[in-house]
């Protein structure tokens, strides 16, 4: 991905943004099956939110204060749990980019710790409760995994795609413990968590228009 942090930055928000607007009513579907399926709506009125009139006004003068932006952003458009989660997300990886105006993939890494950690005290939630972590740290786990083995960002980006959608597959079967798909107990059974595939589509685009 050619440019500068900062427009690489603005270009996976701008792709992540594109999958939760044109998926609005898939997501809203799989979270209508155990869930009030409303998730796909507030995503979606999220990142129109952040990529809509208030992207020229956020703040580009590094990487974390972009983020911190886009943060407060879907914070204050959206009420819920997804709000929440998904601005505590942005909030944390830019406070963990600091005030860099260049990042390296480590940087990228505990950028992604950061915003797990967050989403894990907002939403009370870990590994195994059949959440979107459940995609996001194994995906973050296996992009470590491949920078450390020698691999470029590129190359850790795409298995940590796969590892998402892998992930999605895997939980599919679990009973949900937290969120309001929780409450049906064994019927969340044999169901998609919908942002666990929000993550993987989002990785998925971005290794897409990533790839050389």
């Amino acid at each position: 991905m050619a440019g500068s942090t900062l427009e690489n930055t603005e270009r996976i928000v701008r792709l992540m943004g594109q999958v939760a607007i044109s998926n609005r009513e898939y997501f809203c579907e799989l979270d209508g099956v155990v869930g009030d399926g409303d998730f796909g709506t507030s995503l979606a009125t999220g990142f129109e939110a952040v990529t809509g009139d208030k992207w020229a006004a956020l703040n580009r003068s590094n990487p974390g204060s972009f983020l911190k932006d886009v943060a407060m952003t879907i914070m204050s458009n959206v009420g819920g749990a997804t709000g929440t989660l998904w601005g505590t997300a942005f909030l944390r990886a830019g406070v963990a980019a600091g005030d860099k105006e260049e990042l390296t993939a480590e940087d990228a890494v505990a950028m992604m710790r950061a915003a797990a950690e967050g989403m894990k005290k907002r939403g009370r939630s870990d590994l195994g409760d059949k959440t979107l972590l459940d995609a996001f740290i194994p995906a973050t786990d296996e992009f470590e995994r491949v920078l450390q083995d020698g691999g470029s960002a590129f190359e850790a980006l795409k298995s940590a795609a796969v590892s998402g959608r892998r992930q999605c597959e895997e939980t599919r079967p679990w009973i949900a413990k937290r969120g309001r798909a929780s409450y049906s107990g064994e019927r969340s059974c044999d169901t998609y968590d919908a942002g666990a595939v929000a993550v993987a589509m989002m990785a998925e685009k971005i290794v897409e228009d990533w790839s050389p």
